[in-house]
């Protein structure tokens, strides 16, 4: 079994976000970029985080940073994200699957869509990474 795991971020916990300090105190370490496949739908939750959704139709490329993660901090990354938010294996562009922040489905209900934008970061404009 390995010590660490990778974990797909595509909301507040990217670098230069607001709660980006969260997966840095748990040991987190910028792996890279990345995009899903086209087959999520992302929403603004109280324009605060995004929640994102895997679809059978309907869905978009959703940019999102990878992120190694010691095993032994995982539960406290989780137990840092906000209610409704949590963990599900999420499928890349390229075919493979990895852990990754989703949301529940209710989190999303009467709130803004912003699966056309395809990002967190276009959305909200917070394009400097620190």
């Amino acid at each position: 079994m390995t010590d660490t795991t990778l974990v797909a971020v595509n909301g507040t916990l990217m670098r230069g976000l607001e709660l980006n300090v969260n997966m840095l105190k748990v040991g987190g370490v910028f792996v890279r970029e990345d995009y899903t496949d086209a087959h999520y739908r992302i929403w603004s939750i109280n324009n605060k985080h995004p929640g994102m959704v895997r679809v059978s139709e309907g869905g978009t490329s959703v940019a999102l940073e990878v992120w190694e993660l010691p095993m032994a901090s995982f539960a406290a990354l989780l137990l840092s994200e906000p209610a409704g938010l949590c963990i599900g294996k999420v499928k890349l562009a390229d075919g493979s699957e990895m852990l990754g922040v989703l949301a529940e489905p209710w989190l999303t209900e009467g709130q803004k869509e912003i699966t056309e934008m395809g990002s967190w970061r276009k959305y909200t404009g917070h394009f400097h990474i620190a």
